[in-house]
């Protein structure tokens, strides 16, 4: 049977949509109320049983490093003033299995991925996007590994959006439906526009794919942005190795937007112990007055 044990953690892009936040932050680590919008990622892919992960980084992404570090003088320090709590919350955070290499200049997601063949090797893995959280009863990684094992097919996830949304997604062409939720992939098309987009089912930042897939990058010609493009190589794979899509029904946050990581705070805030009652009256209140 298929195992798959490796997930890539693209999170080398310059966050430009939150400058001037990101001129000395990395994007990843900003947080949804007190944690690293990368740590939800990373926590999915260990909660799926992945057992080693690369992160692709690039300049200025130390603090990413650093902060699945130990650190000794703060655990230190935490454990003198016996805050045990939070000890356990920063000792939670340092994870061995958590590997890095740098991606040396911006030249789109596909090139990014690449930089991982050396640590795939000749294994499927599993491609999880940072700017995506996923809140669901079982992961989302956990069950696009099921399908892949059951089929050993490689899988894309996908979300039903809104038919004026799909200049803004990759956008599958739906052969046969297989069996609930899952679907034999035809095309793969690159944000295409509402009037000529073959369903509403948007690829969202979670694949399942096979190491065939480094030859395609490697060999694909750049768009007018000179960057590589992972669906035009999800296109090229499909030929190859037919593809699977799975449509996703649970929470997604998309934190690599504005208005989605405000989302994510304020709903996040209204579940966190520490800030739920106080935001939840603020917001009553704010709703009241400002009819």
């Amino acid at each position: 049977m298929l195992k798959i044990r490796k997930a890539v953690i693209p999170a080398a892009g310059l966050g430009t949509r939150f400058l001037p936040a990101t001129k000395a932050m990395a994007k990843e680590m900003m947080p949804v109320v007190d944690t690293p919008s990368i740590q939800f990622v990373v926590k999915e892919a260990l909660d799926s049983g992945i057992e080693d992960i690369l992160i692709i980084t690039g300049k200025g992404k130390n603090a990413i490093e650093d902060h699945f570090d130990s650190n000794f003088a703060l655990e230190h320090n935490l454990r003198e003033k016996k805050k045990e709590k939070l000890l356990q919350i920063v000792e939670a955070t340092t994870i061995p299995s958590i590997h890095y290499v740098r991606q040396p200049y911006p030249l789109g997601l596909g090139n990014a991925i690449l930089q991982a063949r050396t640590f795939v090797g000749d294994e499927p893995f599993v491609v999880l996007l940072g700017d995506d959280i996923m809140l669901n009863d079982e992961p989302l990684t956990k069950s696009l590994l099921d399908i892949a094992e059951k089929y050993n097919q490689g899988v894309v996830a996908t979300i039903r959006v809104p038919k004026d949304a799909t200049n803004r997604f990759g956008i599958i062409d739906i052969e046969e439906q297989i069996e609930s939720n899952v679907f034999k992939v035809n095309h793969l098309i690159e944000k295409p526009s509402p009037e000529i987009a073959p369903s509403d089912l948007g690829i969202i930042g979670r694949y399942i794919l096979h190491p065939e897939v480094f030859d395609i990058l490697e060999n694909l010609e750049p768009d007018e942005g000179n960057e590589i493009q992972l669906t035009d190589a999800l296109e090229k794979l499909n030929e190859q190795e037919p593809l699977l899509a799975y449509e996703y029904t649970g929470t997604r946050y998309d934190v690599g937007d504005k208005y989605g990581m405000l989302l994510a705070n304020i709903e996040m805030g209204l579940q966190h112990e520490e800030t739920a009652e106080k935001l939840r009256n603020f917001i009553i209140e704010y709703t009241r007055t400002n009819k």
